[in-house]
């Protein structure tokens, strides 16, 4: 029992990654379908439609979703890496600070639930980013290739619609992001102020003073 309760916490987490990776997967293979749909015209994907309903297409469309779910979420990571490298650097001076903090705050467990909470959302925002952009296309090229009626209008309106998206998605990426700096400056000072320091740790670098 005992060495079976710390494993709960990482076992938490990794399936936490895992819903991420997936929901963020899914959207990109949704993209794929469309935009394949497009390529393909009206009477190929009729009658590619009885397969790709079925149970086996379902589980390969899964296990797709996982794997192409971990490059879009990478692909999102490094292009945004410029922008979340500036609004780290506007609260932590280097690289050391942060990773001070963030190990300062592993002793209180309520904290890093909040902060893993905080990661996931921002996680799945980063991948959406990407997903509503490529949605936004398949689906101008869809109504594009299908005989549809008032097709201008309708192009317009998913185009707003998904830039709209597209651009609240980055909003919010953003915000959690800019946020979850900003509350991890504050909550280590707060520990570094309120936690007695004992001889051990006087002797080893702590994040007392490493913010600001």
């Amino acid at each position: 029992m005992s060495s079976a309760q710390p494993e709960t916490p990482a076992l938490a987490a990794a399936t936490a990654m895992f819903v991420e990776i997936l929901v963020v997967g899914i959207g990109f293979v949704a993209s794929l379908a469309m935009l394949a749909a497009a390529a393909a015209g009206p009477q190929t994907t009729a009658k590619a439609a009885p397969v790709a309903g079925s149970t086996p297409a379902t589980g390969a469309c899964l296990a797709a979703a996982y794997a192409l779910g971990i490059l879009v979420d990478r692909a999102a990571d490094k292009a945004l890496a410029p922008v979340r490298r500036r609004l780290r650097q506007a609260t932590f001076p280097s690289d050391s600070t942060y990773a001070q903090a963030r190990l300062a705050l592993t002793t209180v467990p309520s904290l890093v639930a909040l902060a893993d909470y905080a990661r996931s959302r921002m996680r799945i925002c980063r991948g959406w980013i990407l997903n509503t952009a490529l949605l936004t296309i398949a689906g101008d090229l869809l109504l594009l290739r299908y005989n549809v009626e008032h097709p201008i209008p309708l192009l317009a309106l998913t185009t707003v619609l998904g830039l709209g998206v597209t651009a609240g998605f980055y909003f919010s990426w953003y915000t959690i992001t800019a946020t979850g700096y900003r509350k991890l400056a504050q909550q280590t000072v707060t520990l570094a102020a309120t936690t007695p320091r004992s001889p051990q740790q006087n002797s080893t670098p702590t994040t007392s003073g490493t913010v600001d």
